[in-house]
């Protein structure tokens, strides 16, 4: 019995271990442009049936609950909260943030497309529009030499005025959504990957079928809410500690036990 105690109390500090590493990600990245923040889950273990609910007490009783005895918790998963982190205006015009559903696509160098809500795109030396670490926006939109005055409008077209003053449209940005965007596989660099889980991309124009629109001269935040995860911090630390003080106490019962006997 007290092994069995010790097992499931070992079983809490994994849990909670995992989901202070959870919160500490969160709260690093709390300046990071389009980042959603992530929630642990957890299950039961398997349970130990002792007796049968239903089962014979006596020759005329039936025990009305039985005995289950549970062998602790573990990490289901982490979800992500895709809720809408806060416009920043910065007055670039090559910063963008999707105002909805949706994720710009990027071309990975090893040729697959990523995901992304970070719209802080820049100008490669060839006039490429590139993410802040060079990787090309897809379809592939090229700015002339001269260009200036860029901007981006609702619905991702990408206009700018050529040094004599006329008016180009360049390109239109296409936004991707997924039937189950929490199913996307993060990557690091900002970056996520489609999986079975979050089914094919359904790609098309700013502001259609379900698409968010495009905000120009925006960033989106992250959507880390701090006093949210500092009380979540808190309440991780306590569930670690009385689950410590439970291995503690087990242990002395099991060595009052052994002298006892």
């Amino acid at each position: 019995m007290s092994i069995g105690a010790l097992h499931v109390a070992r079983t809490g500090l994994d849990a909670q271990g995992f989901r202070m590493q959870v919160i500490a990600n969160n709260l690093a990245n709390v300046n990071t442009t389009g980042f959603k923040r992530d929630r642990a889950s957890f299950e039961t273990l398997s349970y130990q049936m002792m007796t049968q609910a239903g089962a014979p007490s006596t020759a005329e009783n039936r025990y009305a609950t039985g005995l289950n005895l549970g062998t602790g918790v573990a990490l289901n998963g982490t979800a992500r909260i895709d809720t809408q982190g806060a416009f920043q205006t910065t007055g670039n015009g090559l910063d963008v943030a999707i105002d909805g559903a949706g994720y710009f696509q990027v071309e990975m160098p090893d040729g697959r497309i990523g995901y992304t809500r970070a719209g802080n795109f820049g100008r490669a030396p060839d006039g490429t529009i590139v993410t802040s670490d060079g990787k090309p926006l897809t379809p592939a939109i090229q700015l002339p030499e001269d260009a200036s005055n860029v901007t981006i409008g609702l619905d991702g077209t990408v206009s700018a005025t050529a040094a004599d003053g006329t008016a180009l449209e360049l390109g239109r940005i296409e936004i991707a959504r997924f039937a189950n965007p929490a199913g996307l596989q993060a990557i690091g660099g900002n970056m996520l990957v489609e999986t079975q889980g979050s089914g094919a991309p359904l790609v098309g124009g700013a502001g259609e079928e379900g698409r968010g629109s495009l905000r120009g001269g925006m960033l989106e935040g992250s959507n880390v809410n701090v006093v949210e995860e500092l009380v979540d911090m808190i309440e991780t630390q306590r569930a670690y500690e009385v689950n410590s003080k439970m291995i503690s106490a087990t242990d002395e019962m099991m060595k009052n036990a052994s002298q006892t006997l």
